[in-house]
């Protein structure tokens, strides 16, 4: 699935985005907040500036991703590897975190 389709889909009213395979994607600036993203593959993903609070992001692989200045706020990042990450300005209030 693209960015376009996801994005598509997301605006009709989809939320389950279970175990898809993001690698390197560009997702930056979209709302995709309330998604449930577990067990997708977001290796070198771009998500700078990008809203998943309250995102399901439980076993996501996030290796290398950029999540700069994302919202993360009440996101589920639990059994998540965050290595290689940058948060840098990234807003995780009340986020459950590995």
């Amino acid at each position: 699935m693209n960015t376009r389709e996801l994005l598509s889909r997301y605006q009709a009213g989809q939320r389950d985005f279970r175990n898809m395979n993001l690698i390197a994607a560009d997702l930056r600036n979209l709302n995709l907040s309330g998604a449930n993203f577990s067990g997708a593959n977001f290796t070198k993903a771009n998500l700078t500036g990008t809203n998943l609070s309250r995102a399901n992001l439980t076993a996501t692989v996030m290796t290398g991703a950029k999540l700069k200045k994302t919202n993360l706020t009440q996101a589920n990042l639990t059994n998540v590897d965050l290595s290689g990450v940058n948060l840098e300005e990234s807003l995780c209030q009340h986020t459950i975190l590995p």
